[in-house]
């Protein structure tokens, strides 16, 4: 893996270098000679990041469909001479 570092001049300065400099490894971005940000390629975020699903499969819960639940039946509303 090679490290890339580009200031934010450079970066502004050529774009395309960077984006195929993240083939290589991260790109750190520099502002005033210090490391401001990485730049990776998508490969290598989702591999740290390690979280493939989507937001719905992370809402869901497994087995749902799996449980069975019995909802009380509504009692019947009442007739009209129950009001007077």
């Amino acid at each position: 893996m090679t490290i890339t570092t580009l200031s934010s001049r450079e970066l502004n300065q050529d774009v395309t270098r960077a984006k195929k400099a993240t083939k290589n490894g991260p790109v750190f971005i520099t502002d005033r000679g210090k490391p401001a940000h990485v730049l990776l390629s998508i490969e290598e975020y989702q591999r740290l990041a390690g979280n493939k699903r989507s937001l719905v499969d992370a809402l869901s819960m497994p087995g749902l469909a799996d449980i069975d639940v019995e909802f009380p039946r509504s009692r019947a509303l009442p007739k009209e001479a129950d009001f007077e």
